[in-house]
């Protein structure tokens, strides 16, 4: 049971530590062969995942020791600094594979969409806990969270960056669902947000839609557009029950590309087998299940929003991400948590952990009105 005793949930904390360091070993074998071909040394990727994960692990203790009512104060702060990013991508972003995701500082890059995800679960969770009698209502509760989803949906998918932009519209509506807003509201903004997408990869010239109609079959085009996934599958394939052995997997020998990022599962497969495939699930879900207890026993409606958001973020990344890996769902370039190299990503993933960590301290919103209340009536016996 998570108590108001200021100290952060170790079973979360322990959780996170090993996924973290987990990922960074993986990283490290799914990328040896394709450094060595790009002449970066065997170890560049591997130097790279232990310094962002240790400015990750910064991060999220300085963020656990942040009472969450700084995070409440900061909320709108917060959303309108993610849409001022999202829109300064049109003007200093830097273009890459024709998409401009990056806003480059120096050396290093940041990607606003992945920072619209953190800023849309603490502006939701504001919203709603500000505005609590208002979340079943069209005009005043769920009207401009709607407007907001539109706003961010639209930003990120003009980078462009469809799977970003759905990711962040699903943690919207799980919030809305959360948080009590009317189920039939929520039922009607999905239908349409559907047929919208599907619209827009109708006129998409054929490119998004060949991916989502053929992923059912990517052995009819395994030499195109599903090369990566057929590889995928033949990895996990390969890895039976126990896997092949750490660092011994075929695929990443430059037949799986970009194994290291969001097809990093399929090596895990083949490497580990299905017994450190399981493994990993297991953990993933003690994470969720962790950041979800510490939400409901928070005791106050803020924080308990703010924790139900990230657990719920946490879950679909896991899902959509295995689900592309295993063919069940389109090629989305979505990153699995934790285990996916990408500075921004785990920095983000980290950080939005510390502020799990922050609501296990018992630092939320209950405990400020408690003090106000017991400020106010010894005022009152002392009068």
């Amino acid at each position: 049971m998570v108590k108001l005793q200021g100290r952060p949930d170790a079973i979360l904390l322990t959780i996170t530590t090993i996924l973290v360091i987990f990922g960074v070993v993986m990283v490290f074998s799914a990328s040896y062969y394709s450094t060595i071909s790009a002449n970066e040394g065997p170890y560049s990727y591997l130097v790279q995942s232990v310094r962002w994960a240790l400015f990750g692990f910064a991060v999220m203790i300085a963020a656990a020791f942040v009472p969450v009512r700084v995070y409440y104060v900061l909320a709108p702060l917060i959303v309108l600094l993610s849409v001022a990013f999202l829109i300064a991508l049109f003007f200093v972003g830097t273009e890459i594979n024709g998409a401009t995701r990056w806003i480059p500082f120096g050396p290093l890059t940041f990607m606003p969409g992945e920072f619209a995800k953190v800023a849309v679960i603490i502006g939701c969770a504001w919203f709603y806990s500000k505005y609590a009698s208002r979340a079943r209502t069209f005009v005043h509760g769920f009207l401009p969270v709607i407007i907001m989803a539109l706003v961010f949906f639209y930003l990120i998918n003009k980078q462009p960056n469809l799977s970003t932009a759905i990711i962040v519209i699903i943690t919207i509506v799980a919030m809305m669902f959360i948080a009590g807003v009317n189920i039939f509201y929520i039922a009607g903004a999905i239908f349409c947000g559907v047929m919208g997408i599907l619209y827009m990869i109708q006129r998409s010239q054929g490119y998004q839609l060949s991916r989502i109609t053929g992923f059912t079959d990517p052995f009819s085009d395994a030499q195109g557009d599903f090369f990566q996934t057929v590889q995928g599958l033949l990895a996990l394939g390969s890895g039976g029950l126990t896997g092949v052995g750490l660092g011994n997997s075929v695929e990443k020998a430059l037949w799986l590309p970009f194994a290291q990022n969001d097809f990093i599962f399929a090596i895990i497969g083949e490497e580990t087998g299905f017994i450190g495939c399981l493994l990993l699930l297991i953990g993933f879900v003690l994470l969720i299940w962790r950041c979800m207890l510490i939400a409901i026993r928070s005791g106050d409606r803020f924080p308990m929003l703010l924790g139900s958001g990230i657990a719920m973020l946490f879950a679909i990344q896991v899902i959509v991400n295995i689900g592309v890996v295993t063919a069940v769902l389109p090629p989305t370039g979505v990153i699995l948590p934790f285990i996916s190299y990408g500075g921004n990503a785990i920095v983000l993933f980290m950080f939005m952990v510390g502020i799990s960590l922050s609501i296990s301290r018992g630092d939320g919103v209950k405990v400020v009105k408690e003090k106000r209340k017991r400020r106010i009536r010894i005022e009152e016996v002392a009068a």
